[in-house]
């Protein structure tokens, strides 16, 4: 009897290390916590709106926190999960500013019309008045709470009251004061504040008036002393069924006429206003101010002019640059592509400062120095200020155009070159021919983003010139080499009247032209490159 063997079992295969995968329930839980961070977050944002009386923001957040949760709890909506956090971004950075910007266009958003008109109305009757001869003496304790600055007073009668310039007064119970004589020290759930914090904030506190009552022509305590007040009175009154504000001191009325502000019958305007929708008024006024609409027009030439010499000089050197030192018969070339990118090296506003100073008018290097002690104002004189900026801008913009020109040239086959030169080509033919079209294809988007850069190229002419000289016979701070992005920006931030509607106009107008350009030029750089 026979007896077959069995076949040898297979060698095992060595064991590897383990992999300790994280339980689902970790992962459950550390996505629990993240989603409790984000909604008390979210909590917070909406008590703070809600405070603020922004209702229409915090039920946005409420939305979007439920959104948040249902996408991040929900077992499926795999690709959700990864777009939600990216389009929240892009909502919050990108579409918020947008929208934003396009209504603030719409409307007088600016100095002396930043807030409704029951914040103008308390603003004007607060901002206007006057101490009452013969009020009583209150005695006053300086205190402090999350609602602001307030004062705890004691009235003749000896009532307690607190209340702060957002709150009126109002009584305090007995048990919540601790009383010094016939003077309360402290009250519960108000700091009260010390010697040394009341000299610190001395401006501060002589400024605070809080109400009497929720009516403001009940009058106003202030403190001079931070020990006693009086009642002081607004010389202003507001009639609420009329609409009218009087100045009780000369007896004008100022009315309400639909201009976001309270006007009287002969002109006269009271300083502090409110926001309202004024429609296209911010796009017409360069047509209803000729002298504004002529300032507009020379700094979106002057804009275009700078934008593109800057691109075009700073290429042709940059590319210049790039042949001479692809040559393979230039020596040194390594130390020669160095010191040609060093402008490039600084950042631009450190640069704009450097030539600031030496293009100073009296003590500047290149007139005392390179020019003998000559007075040339290069950053005074609108011509020349102009120039000069232009020089900057190149010598701050020609080594990123050698870079890529000498990137593209060293992309371009050899064998091209080499072909044309056999079939009897010169080398201007050769460069003319071949390598000027391909380094076109390469670069002209670049050249395009390069334009729109210095379309807005703000640290330059700000840093430099400022926008200057300004020009003359226009009302609005406008300067000869105020570019459209400098303009916006004193526009809204510098000068006495800040008009932020009309900055975000001018920066709408901006986008399409910038939009536009770009639409055009991209589209003739696609035909090219089908050409080639």
């Amino acid at each position: 009897m026979t007896t077959t063997a069995a076949p040898p079992r297979p060698a095992r295969a060595p064991k590897r290390g383990i992999r300790h995968q994280p339980s689902s329930f970790k992962v459950l839980a550390l996505k629990l916590l993240l989603l409790a961070l984000v909604d008390a977050v979210a909590v917070f944002a909406m008590s703070v709106m809600l405070l603020r009386d922004d209702y229409v923001l915090a039920g946005v957040v409420l939305v979007v926190t439920l959104l948040v949760n249902w996408v991040y709890l929900s077992p499926g909506l795999l690709p959700a999960k990864y777009l939600t956090p990216g389009l929240i971004f892009l909502a919050v950075f990108q579409v918020f500013v947008i929208v934003y910007t396009l209504y603030i266009a719409f409307t007088n958003y600016g100095d002396g019309h930043n807030s409704t008109k029951d914040d103008a109305i308390s603003a004007i009757v607060g901002q206007n008045t006057q101490r009452v001869e013969g009020s009583p003496v209150y005695q006053v304790q300086v205190v402090e709470s999350l609602a602001g600055l307030g004062l705890l007073a004691t009235s003749p009668d000896g009532d307690v009251l607190v209340g702060t310039a957002e709150e009126p007064l109002e009584e305090v119970a007995d048990g919540d004061v601790t009383m010094d004589g016939p003077r309360a020290t402290a009250a519960a759930g108000w700091t009260s504040l010390g010697m040394q914090d009341i000299l610190q904030r001395q401006q501060e506190i002589a400024a605070l008036q809080v109400p009497l009552s929720d009516d403001l022509a009940d009058g106003f305590l202030r403190t001079t002393n931070a020990s006693q007040a009086f009642v002081f009175e607004s010389t202003f009154v507001y009639d609420e069924a009329t609409d009218t504000m009087t100045d009780s001191a000369t007896g004008i009325v100022y009315r309400d006429l639909g201009n976001g502000q309270f006007e009287s019958d002969d002109g006269q305007v009271l300083g502090t206003g409110w926001q309202i929708v004024v429609g296209f008024e911010n796009f017409l006024y360069p047509f209803e101010n000729p002298r504004y609409g002529g300032a507009l027009v020379s700094v979106l030439l002057w804009t275009f002019a700078f934008a593109i010499i800057s691109v075009g000089l700073s290429f042709f050197l940059g590319l210049f640059l790039a042949i001479a030192l692809n040559d393979p018969r230039m020596k040194s070339k390594f130390a020669y592509r160095v010191l040609s990118i060093l402008p490039y090296a600084f950042p631009s506003f450190l640069g704009a400062l450097v030539w600031l100073g030496l293009m100073n008018t009296e003590f500047g290097f290149i007139n005392n120095v390179l020019l003998g002690g000559a007075d040339i104002p290069w950053l005074t004189d609108p011509w020349l200020a102009k120039v000069s900026t232009i020089i900057v801008n190149v010598w701050l913009g020609f080594p990123y155009m050698f870079l890529i020109c000498l990137g593209a040239l060293q992309s371009i086959p050899e064998e091209l070159t080499e072909a044309a030169s056999v079939d009897g080509a010169t080398g201007w033919q050769v460069f003319s021919g071949i390598k000027l079209p391909l380094l076109f294809v390469s670069t002209a988007p670049l050249l395009i983003s390069s334009f729109a850069f210095n379309f807005n190229n703000f640290n330059i002419i700000y840093m430099l010139t400022r926008g200057g000289p300004r020009m003359a016979g226009v009302e609005e701070n406008v300067g000869h080499t105020d570019l459209l992005i400098t303009l916006v920006y004193k526009t809204a931030f510098e000068g006495v009247g800040r008009d932020y509607g009309l900055a975000s106009a001018l920066s709408i107008l901006i986008f399409i032209i910038v939009a536009t350009v770009s639409t055009i030029a991209f589209r003739r750089t696609k035909a090219l490159e089908e050409l080639n």
